[in-house]
């Protein structure tokens, strides 16, 4: 098995954050990983991204043109990266902001409403915990046991006292992920 994955949006997000969790989450279950960030061009009010691999043999490349999965939070990563996703593969998208919806049929497309309901929850910044969630709920390549130990190896300590609301919207987020159907 492996999963090649792009994750895109603005930055503060939580973009980089997400896949480095997904990274760890593979790690720790003893899976090998890549994890290559993108980040320069948010500061101009371009796309921040990361790119992840996890599989059950070794990382030939971090480099990819071409994704199993993409995770997409915002209009310019739609138009960047919708038809980087093989056809076959999965696009799951945050709704808010984007103007053109996916158009694709060769591709499985889901959707969930992070920013609504991490704004709900009453903190946007486990928004990309809630696309994570429903992430792993789509695809299920890695245990929320390990997406937690994850957490814990990527948050500072201070702020592991907020591991369990970043739980919850991870199980918000499965909960709520919708397949659109072209």
């Amino acid at each position: 098995m492996t999963e090649e994955i792009i994750i895109a949006g603005f930055g503060g997000q939580g973009v980089l954050s997400m896949g480095k969790i997904l990274a760890y989450s593979g790690i720790m279950q003893d899976q090998e990983v890549s994890w290559m960030p993108s980040y320069g061009p948010e500061m101009r009010g371009g796309t921040a991204n990361v790119t992840v691999i996890i599989s059950d043999e070794r990382v030939s490349s971090p480099i990819l043109t071409r994704f199993d999965t993409g995770i997409i939070l915002n209009q310019q990563s739609m138009d960047k990266f919708e038809g980087s996703v093989k056809p076959g593969g999965v696009l799951l998208y945050d709704p808010n902001g984007i103007t053109r919806h996916p158009e694709r049929t060769d591709i499985d497309v889901y959707q969930i409403e992070g920013a609504r309901l991490s704004a709900e929850m009453g903190n946007t910044k486990i928004f990309n915990m809630v696309i994570l969630g429903a992430y792993m709920k789509v695809k299920p390549i890695v245990l929320l046991e390990n997406v937690i130990k994850g957490l814990k190896k990527s948050l500072p300590e201070r702020y592991h006292t907020l591991i369990p609301l970043n739980e919850d919207a991870i199980r918000l987020g499965m909960k709520n992920v919708v397949r659109k159907t072209a």
